[in-house]
Order: C-alpha cells, then sequence, then structure tokens
C-alpha cells in the first residue's frame, strides 16, 4: 500500500486482500491499481465493495486493457448492464506506459517487465519502485529506474524460473539499478527460511515481510 498526503493506494487485490486491509486497520483506500490479470494478482477485488459502503464513492481501477478484459472475465457480474445490489462499484481507468496521477496523490511511472510472454507493470513513485513477477526488462524500461534509492523486485527462488527472477537475476537486476536498499518479494516456499535467505544477500538487500514500512521521498517529477 502506498500513502501520500493522507490518501491510500494498493497495488494488486491479492487473494488475501481483505485480511491484509483488516489486519493493518485500513479504513480508507482511493485506488486499485493492477500489475497484470494473474489471480494471485486481481482475486481480492471484490471485497473493494467494503470501501464503496464505508465511504459512498466508487472505487477507483487503475489497469491495461488486458488486465480489465481479464477483471471482465473474473467479475462478469460487476459489469453486467443490471446490476446486482451490493456488487462492487468502480470506475475502471486505463493506463499505459505513460505516467498518469491518482486521484487525490502522487504521479505513477509505469514500468514494463516481461513476465515470459507477458507484460507486467512495475510502478516508480518518488525514488521508490515496485517490480513483481519480472523475468526480463528491456534498456528502454530500465532508464526510468534510474536514480531509484528503494526498490522492491521479485525473487522467487535460487532455482532457474521461466517466469520469474531466481536470486541471482534479482541481484544482476538490483545492480544495475544500484539503489541505496532493495528489497525482495513474491518469494516460494522453495527459498528457505528468512533467515536462511538472508545469509545469502549482500549488504543492501533484505527479504521484505509483511507490515514493512518504507519511507521515501516524493516529488512530481520523475
Amino acid at each position: 500500500m502506498i500513502s501520500v498526503n493522507g490518501e491510500n493506494f494498493v497495488i494488486d487485490s491479492g487473494p488475501d486482500f481483505r485480511q491484509q486491509m483488516l489486519q493493518h486497520n485500513v479504513k480508507t483506500l482511493r485506488a486499485v491499481v493492477f500489475t497484470h490479470e494473474h489471480k494471485d494478482h486481481v482475486a481480492g477485488m471484490d471485497d473493494v465493495r467494503a470501501f464503496n459502503y464505508r465511504e459512498q464513492r466508487d472505487m477507483e481501477i487503475f489497469c491495461t486493457e488486458r488486465v480489465l478484459e481479464a477483471l471482465k472475465r473474473e467479475f462478469s457480474y460487476v459489469f453486467a448492464h443490471e446490476k446486482y445490489p451490493g456488487i462492487p462499484e468502480i470506475n475502471v481507468n486505463l493506463i499505459g506506459k505513460d505516467q498518469f496521477k491518482l486521484p487525490g496523490g502522487p504521479w505513477l511511472q509505469p514500468i514494463e517487465v516481461m513476465h515470459y510472454r507477458m507484460p507486467v507493470l512495475g510502478f516508480r513513485v518518488g525514488d521508490f519502485a515496485y517490480v513483481t513477477d519480472a523475468k526480463t526488462i528491456s534498456d528502454q524500461e530500465m532508464v526510468k529506474l534510474k536514480g531509484v534509492k528503494i526498490i522492491i523486485v521479485n525473487a522467487l527462488r535460487v532455482s532457474n524460473h521461466i517466469s520469474h527472477f531466481n536470486l541471482e537475476e534479482a541481484l544482476e537486476f538490483i545492480q544495475k539499478v544500484n539503489p541505496k536498499k532493495a528489497y525482495l518479494t513474491h518469494i516460494s516456499h522453495l527459498f528457505g527460511t528468512h533467515e536462511e535467505i538472508t545469509a545469502m544477500l549482500p549488504e543492501g538487500v533484505s527479504v521484505a515481510y509483511d507490515g514493512l514500512e518504507i519511507h521515501f521521498a516524493y516529488n512530481r517529477e520523475i
């Protein structure tokens, strides 16, 4: 979750979206931004209805055309012409590779990475960046990460994987970005325990964990 100027925004709504919001006592949520359409990143969208009720407004959704088509398949009732009472109320904002502004919040710079053959969007806000489900990234998109000081990036496991960075690839990517601090996320059970992974990491790289809070500098220009 990104919190700027008193407004909260989440990137993706996984299967445990509701639990996360309750666990962290999130009372207000302005928007959901989707990286891609895989189930582990969209499954919790139905639970935005609690915020619809509490805040009496539509939930702003930001996604690509491709993700929108997947949401229409997964949550057809949300997009039905005749809507059933109590369904999630959303307002869709289509995004691409250009910067866009979140309502009442910051500007985000999308960063396209490839999840095997599927395009996925990472996002940069100020000097912070979040990149998930990446296997490759073009030189053109790497330029968008210039000057990033803090980054969160996927590292599925030690051994190679067809659609995710393994540890070696994630560390190479981090070295190219050259942030002051990096965190690994999207870690599988095949990687080992927190302590085991930490023992493999160089200085400046840590394992992300539930409840981690990161403070970063934000301004309009990226």
